[in-house]
């Protein structure tokens, strides 16, 4: 450990009403390193990030960067001062272009009064060769799909030649191959000198990119360890105080007769060309594909957030048109969107809310009033039986971790009783004792005889809890596989088929 100290943070504290979220924390970060922050959702790994980027006013402690006391008010402050973080739920302007975004508040101007175009339009291209991005500078952001959105956050905060980022999820929405981009920028950073904070549930990543982990729990410090000294297991054990044998729980579900037939299905303005399939009752499906394959939108179009342009759906035999979400969730379909943030949530309402809303004719008293009592009810249930973490059901949603965040929203929708449930990445940005959870519930849930249908990018998770897995490529269905028979190889090799 021969690089000096870049940040500091000694005892941090800081509480929100009805819970400590950080207990006097400390974190040191090396110039040139990459230093990972690991702990399950709500242990205060963001929060404390926040602190320092002055999202949040830390109640109590110290932290210093480059040895001078700072105290940021505000993100604007903390990246002038050489301090960037590219969040885990995106937060962007979709309306305006990629170059907009990037410049967004720091305009180049001319004579300091006129916006430069010519100036921004060259920045921008440099940063992208430099970081070797190829997303269109000229694009609106609403078109690009969540990874390039991404990595055009990460050359953000690149671009503002800053001492410490955060990276908070970062590969979350991430293709393997963009992942190994990613690490690129990262190691390119690193040799730089810079100091990186690495957010990750990924732990086969964190033991690849990282030099030092710090591991908090319950919103207090626990261990910080070289990465080179750690394993797997010591990772989980540290995060979660106890041992955690098995990443995946029994496939204890008995696939039966088919309750869903898809057939030729194709999106209008869509990437989704073609895909014709089956769902049999008590069955995990798995969907896999590249970035930009058609993944999402299968689960969109049967849902109907988008408009179909051809095909059919039949449930139990019988064809059904699923025009509209209310119609789908009415037909018994649910589903868990990708970007919670975006299209999940309500942030600024509260738990009970969130919980309830897509349920709320099953609350209705003659017709007339909602019955509070049913519905605290009902959430008490969700809080319980998704082990959701949060001070009441009174507390704002964008208060709780992204994990306590996913469970919210599927208790929202097991409220609904749903015949089939589509699940658009369920544990992004969730620790592996939460994933456990959530992989059980999935179980448990095709054991009811519920068809589930899951879009995931973690390659092992498609393996670890599905029947069958459909691989997309170009839009169309490239091929379908056993889960127990097949491997990594061969579903990358279907998912490049059409490319």
């Amino acid at each position: 450990m021969d690089q000096p100290a870049l940040l500091e943070m000694r005892g941090i504290t800081k509480e929100f009403p009805g819970v400590k979220a950080l207990d006097g924390v400390d974190l040191t970060v090396r110039a040139g390193t990459v230093h990972a922050l690991m702990g399950e959702n709500g242990a205060g790994k963001s929060t404390l990030m926040k602190c320092l980027f002055g999202i949040y006013s830390k109640d109590g402690g110290t932290i210093r960067l480059d040895g001078k006391e700072v105290n940021f008010k505000n993100a604007k402050e903390a990246l002038e001062n050489g301090v960037a973080m590219v969040h885990q739920e995106l937060n962007q302007a979709l309306t305006r272009s990629v170059q907009d975004n990037l410049w967004l508040g720091r305009y180049p101007k001319v004579g300091g009064i006129m916006v430069s175009e010519g100036i921004m339009a060259k920045r921008t291209k440099e940063i992208f060769e430099q970081l070797e991005v190829t997303v269109n500078p000229k694009a609106i952001m609403s078109t690009l799909p969540v990874s390039q959105r991404q990595m055009v956050e990460i050359a953000k905060a690149v671009s503002y030649d800053s001492k410490i980022i955060v990276f908070d999820e970062p590969t979350s929405s991430l293709t393997e191959e963009e992942v190994e981009h990613l690490f690129r920028i990262i190691n390119m950073l690193r040799d730089k000198g810079c100091g990186i904070i690495y957010i990750s549930h990924k732990m086969d990543e964190i033991l690849r990119i990282s030099d030092d982990v710090t591991i908090m729990r319950d919103g207090t410090w626990v261990a910080t360890k070289p990465a080179k000294d750690l394993t797997m297991e010591e990772i989980i054990r540290l995060m979660v105080g106890r041992e955690l044998t098995n990443r995946f729980p029994p496939k204890t579900n008995k696939p039966g007769e088919v309750i869903l037939d898809v057939e030729h299905m194709a999106g209008r303005y869509t990437r989704l060309k073609d895909a014709s399939f089956q769902l049999r009752k008590g069955e995990v499906l798995g969907i896999a594909g590249l970035d930009g394959s058609g993944r999402t939108e299968v689960l969109e179009n049967l849902f109907g957030a988008m408009t179909r342009e051809g095909g059919h759906i039949r449930l139990h035999g019988k064809e059904i048109q699923n025009r509209s979400p209310k119609e789908s969730i009415k037909n018994g379909f649910a589903l868990l969107t990708e970007e919670r943030r975006a299209t999940g949530i309500f942030g600024i309402r509260d738990i009970k809310e969130n919980t309830v809303i897509s349920n709320l004719k099953g609350y209705l008293m003659g017709g007339v009033c909602l019955s509070d009592k049913k519905m605290r009810e009902d959430t008490d249930w969700a809080i319980q039986a998704m082990h959701i973490k949060t001070p009441s059901q009174k507390t704002q949603i964008r208060s709780l971790s992204g994990g306590n965040q996913q469970k919210v929203i599927i208790g929202r929708w097991l409220l609904t009783k749903p015949e089939i449930l589509l699940l658009d990445e369920p544990t992004r940005g969730i620790d592996v004792g939460a994933k456990y959870e959530i992989y059980q519930l999935i179980i448990d849930l095709a054991n009811e005889g519920k068809g589930v249908i899951v879009v995931s990018s973690e390659m092992p998770e498609l393996l670890g809890i599905c029947d069958r897995i459909l691989v997309m490529s170009g839009g169309q269905v490239a091929g379908e596989v056993d889960a127990k028979n097949t491997s990594q190889e061969e579903i990358l090799t279907l998912a490049a088929k059409y490319v």
